[in-house]
C-alpha cells in the first residue's frame, strides 16, 4: 500500500507491541513549554506532539493511546521492526525469533547474551515469561456478562485487545531463551513480541520476588472458564500492578518504573508541558540515536505547533492535519512539510449497549443522516483533493481487498444522506442521541456539529457528550455513539477480534453479533490469504447490515521539520514521526 507523497530509503521502525498488533486510540490534547540545546551528540531534539502521556503501559484498555505507544516504542525491547513500506523485519538488537515448526506452530525466542535493562540488569528469559503471560491470556479463567463484568473465575492481565492467540506453557526454557508452541495456527505469529517490562522490577513493585513470580507462573494452571481454579495470589498481585501501576500523570518518584530496554529512557516530565528522554546507557543495538536529549512537547493546538516550529522552539511537529495547518506551513520559511495518509481512520460507532439503539430501525435511520461527504470535504479534501469517503470497516483505500469488499458490503446504502428514508424508519419517533467525542480536536468538533445539524432534519436530537477526557470515558459506555479514530500498526490482523469479538475488551461499543464474533476469532488461525480476505469481507458486510456505525475517512498525516533537523521521513503507522528517530541528525 503506497501511502506517502514523499518517501526516502527504507528505514526501520520498531512495532510498539507487547503481544500482537492491536490498534490504538488516536487523539487526546494538551499545551506548551521550553526547549534546550547542546552540541554534537549532546544536542537536544525537540518535537511537538498533540497528546499527553497517560501511561507507560499502552497495552491496557485505559492506556491504549497513540502517544503512550510511541513512548513504549522508544523505551522498550522489541523483536520485530517495520520498514517504511510496513514490511515485517526481525530486529536483532534484542535477539532472534525463529520458527521451528509449522505443525504445530512452534517459535523460539533467543536473547542476545549482552542484552541489558537500563538499570544494568540482564534481560533474561524471566522477562520473556512475564511478557508471554501478559500477552497470551494463558491463565485467564474469567466468565464475563454482557457488560464485561467478571461473574466467575479470574481475569489476570488486562489487555486493550483480548489475546488472539493461545499457546502451551513455554518449553525449552534457558537463561536466554523460551519456545512457544501454539495450540492453533496463528496468522500474526511473526508480530508476537513476548516482552515489555523487567520481571525483577515488576516483582518488587508487586511486593514479591522474581523467584516467587516465576514459581507462580509455573504453578498456576491454564485458565479454564468451565472449571476455574482459585486465583494465584502472587500472580494476581503482579497482574494488578502491570494493569494499573504504570499509569502516571507525572514523573514517578520511583525511578524503577522508568527502567528501559530500548534505545531511549525517560528522564524528566513536566505535566501538561513536556517529557524528556535520553539515551539508555546499557543499550548496545544498532538503533542508537544521534543526539543527547529528546524533548517531547505536548501542544494540542495545531496553530501553536506551527508557531513553535517557526520560532525555532521545536525542531519538528506532528500536528492534527487540516487545510489551515498545511496553508500555514506552506507559507512558513525554512520549513520542510512531509505529507501522507495514516494507517488510521475516523469513524462513528453506535453503542449497542444504549437503549436508544436496541431498535435496528433507529440505528439505520440515524446512519442515513450522517453527512459523510460533507465531513470529508470540510476536513480532508482541502488537504488531499483525491480523498474519498471511507466505505469499509476493515480495509483502507489502496489495501488489497478494499475495492472488492466495498462492492459487496452494502456500504452503498449509506452513500448519501437520505432524510426521507430516515423519517420513514423512525415512524414518528424523535430519539435523543448523546455523542462522545474529543472537544479539543477541531476535526472531531466539526464532525459532531455536521452530524448534529443533519440529524435534526429527521427529528433526531443529538446531544453534546463531548469531553477532553473522551478516551477514559469510552469503556464506560455513558453515551449512545462515539466519534474517534483508530491507528493501525500497519501490519497484522489482531485488530479484527479487538473490534468485532463479543465481549473483547477493545470492543468499546459492545457490538455483539454471533457470526461476526465467530469469524473474527477464526481470522486469527486462518493462514490462507484468500480465505482470510473472504472472512474479513463477511465481517465488513455484517457491520454495515447491522448498522454498526459508519467509517468516515482515512486520516491524513502531516509532519514538518525545521531546516536544522535531518533524517525525518514519513510513516503512517502508530509510531508516527518517531518511527526512525535513530536516523535523525541535527
Amino acid at each position: 500500500m503506497n501511502i506517502t507523497k514523499k518517501r526516502g530509503r527504507q528505514l526501520l521502525g520498531v512495532v510498539a507491541l507487547a503481544g500482537a498488533a492491536a490498534i490504538a486510540l488516536a487523539g487526546c490534547t494538551t499545551s506548551p513549554s521550553a526547549t534546550e540545546s547542546g552540541s554534537s551528540s549532546n544536542k537536544t531534539v525537540t518535537v511537538a506532539q498533540v497528546n499527553e502521556v497517560t501511561s507507560f503501559n499502552y497495552n491496557t484498555p485505559q492506556g491504549n493511546l497513540d502517544m503512550n505507544g510511541m513512548i513504549n516504542y522508544m523505551t522498550q525491547p522489541q523483536f520485530v521492526t517495520l520498514g517504511s513500506d510496513y514490511k515485517i523485519t526481525p530486529n536483532t538488537d534484542l535477539g532472534t525469533m525463529k520458527k521451528i515448526s509449522d505443525d504445530p506452530l512452534t517459535v523460539k525466542y533467543t536473547l542476545n547474551k549482552d542484552a541489558k535493562w537500563s538499570d544494568g540488569k540482564a534481560i533474561t528469559s524471566d522477562d520473556l515469561l512475564l511478557g508471554w503471560a501478559q500477552a497470551s491470556g494463558y491463565y485467564d479463567s474469567a466468565t464475563q456478562d454482557a457488560d464485561g463484568k467478571v461473574t466467575s473465575g479470574t481475569q489476570y492481565f488486562s489487555l486493550a485487545s483480548a489475546s488472539p492467540f493461545k499457546t502451551d506453557y513455554p518449553s525449552d526454557i534457558t537463561k536466554t531463551s523460551i519456545t512457544l508452541t501454539y495450540k492453533d495456527p496463528y496468522v500474526d505469529w511473526n508480530l508476537v513480541n513476548p516482552i515489555q517490562f523487567p520481571a525483577h522490577v515488576v516483582a518488587e513493585e508487586a511486593g514479591t520476588t522474581t523467584s516467587d513470580l516465576l514459581k507462580a507462573l509455573k504453578d498456576t494452571p491454564a485458565g479454564d472458564p468451565a472449571k476455574p481454579a482459585a486465583a494465584n495470589e502472587t500472580l494476581k498481585k503482579v497482574a494488578d500492578f502491570i494493569n494499573t501501576g504504570y499509569d502516571k500523570t507525572s514523573l514517578p518518584s520511583d525511578k524503577k518504573l522508568l527502567v528501559s530496554g530500548g534505545p531511549l529512557m525517560v528522564s524528566a516530565w513536566t505535566p501538561k508541558q513536556s517529557m524528556t528522554l535520553v539515551p539508555n546507557p546499557e543499550y548496545t543495538g544498532s538503533h542508537k540515536v544521534n543526539f543527547g536529549k529528546l524533548v517531547v512537547r505536548f501542544i494540542g493546538d495545531a496553530n501553536a505547533q506551527v508557531t513553535a516550529l517557526q520560532n525555532g522552539e521545536v525542531d519538528a511537529i506532528q500536528p492534527q492535519a487540516s487545510a489551515d495547518t498545511v496553508k500555514a506551513l506552506d507559507e512558513a520559511s525554512g520549513v520542510k512539510v512531509i505529507e501522507g495518509s495514516q494507517v488510521a481512520y475516523d469513524h462513528l460507532d453506535l453503542n449497542f449497549g444504549a437503549s436508544v439503539f436496541k431498535d435496528e430501525n433507529v440505528r439505520k435511520a440515524f446512519l442515513l443522516t450522517i453527512p459523510r461527504e460533507q465531513i470529508l470535504k470540510s476536513i480532508v479534501t482541502p488537504i488531499n483533493k483525491d480523498a474519498k469517503v471511507l466505505d469499509s470497516q476493515l480495509y483502507l483505500p489502496g489495501q488489497k481487498g478494499y475495492e472488492e469488499s466495498v462492492k459487496s458490503n452494502d456500504s452503498d446504502e449509506y452513500s448519501k444522506v437520505d432524510i426521507a428514508a430516515a423519517k420513514k424508519l423512525l415512524n414518528g419517533a424523535t430519539p435523543s442521541i448523546k455523542i462522545l467525542y474529543n472537544t479539543e480536536n477541531p476535526n472531531r468538533v466539526d464532525t459532531f456539529q455536521a452530524i448534529q445539524a443533519s440529524a435534526a432534519k429527521a427529528g433526531i436530537k443529538v446531544v453534546d457528550g463531548g469531553s477532553p477526557d473522551w478516551s477514559s470515558l469510552l469503556a464506560g459506555g455513558d453515551y449512545d455513539a462515539s466519534i474517534f479514530g483508530w491507528v493501525n500498526p500497519g501490519a497484522g490482523n489482531a485488530a479484527i477480534p479487538q473490534l468485532f469479538q463479543t465481549n473483547n475488551s477493545g470492543n468499546y461499543n459492545k457490538f455483539s453479533d454471533a457470526e461476526a464474533s465467530k469469524l473474527a476469532v477464526e481470522t486469527q488461525t486462518t493462514l490462507d490469504a484468500s480465505k482470510l480476505d473472504d472472512m474479513k469481507q463477511q465481517i465488513d458486510k455484517i457491520a454495515f447490515d447491522k448498522a454498526y456505525g459508519l467509517p468516515l475517512f482515512q486520516s491524513p498525516g502531516l509532519f514538518a521539520t525545521g531546516s536544522n533537523l535531518k533524517g525525518v521521513e514519513y510513516f503512517g503507522g502508530q509510531t508516527g514521526i518517531f518511527w526512525n528517530v535513530w536516523d535523525w541528525k541535527k
